[in-house]
């Protein structure tokens, strides 16, 4: 339940099941705002709250038991000149994320909740902050194994954008035109960039052309 969530589109059902709590509903349009130069020392912020309460607890942790993490600014905000929701992703990998006993609470002390839970997709985790930012209001941190396909594909697709100027135009323009159409969950939304964005992938892909 992420932007780009890689999967065939969700139905009501399955994006109520993977909230805890009710899940996000726009019933509207989606409300994006212009790049803010903002976000990434936002970000920067979080992953120094991040690493200080969990980096040693994890990266000590034996193989098998935790791993070493890895956290990453993905989503819109973390591509410069890209309109988007004010919400900063971020992308924490960790070996095992259905073992919550060892970052969850420590992240709860830093005001993170978790809002999703994927057990059936790469044991995929959500945990949610609010009040953020004046910039940006909330955060979310998206928890997936190392190493899984959907952390790669996260980070492949940042970075195609990052650095292909017209595959960045091609989202914003898709984005904003979804944006303006009548959406009754977020998922709903996210779900709808799916083609372009695997168009997108294809390209970034080793091997294609670019």
């Amino acid at each position: 339940m992420t932007d780009d969530h890689g999967q065939t589109p969700m139905t009501d059902d399955e994006i109520e099941a993977a909230s805890l709590g009710s899940a996000q509903q726009v019933n509207g349009q989606v409300a994006l705002r212009e790049y803010d130069p903002h976000w990434p020392a936002v970000y920067e912020r979080e992953a120094a709250l991040i690493g200080a309460l969990i980096g040693a607890r994890l990266d000590e942790r034996p193989p098998g038991g935790g791993g070493r993490h890895r956290l990453e600014h993905v989503g819109s905000t973390s591509v410069p000149g890209l309109p988007a929701k004010p919400v900063i992703d971020m992308l924490l990998t960790v070996a095992d994320p259905g073992d919550e006993a060892g970052y969850v609470p420590a992240l709860e002390a830093a005001g993170y909740a978790v809002a999703i839970r994927e057990p059936d997709w790469y044991e995929h985790r959500v945990l949610r902050k609010q009040d953020l930012d004046p910039s940006a209001g909330s955060a979310n941190l998206h928890v997936l194994p190392g190493g899984c396909p959907e952390a790669d594909r996260m980070l492949l697709f940042r970075d195609r954008l990052r650095t292909h100027p017209g595959d960045r135009e091609l989202y914003a323009e898709t984005k904003r035109a979804l944006a303006r159409q009548e959406w009754k969950y977020l998922q709903n939304y996210a779900d709808a960039k799916t083609e372009v964005v695997e168009r997108i992938l294809k390209r970034a892909r080793p091997n294609r052309a670019s």
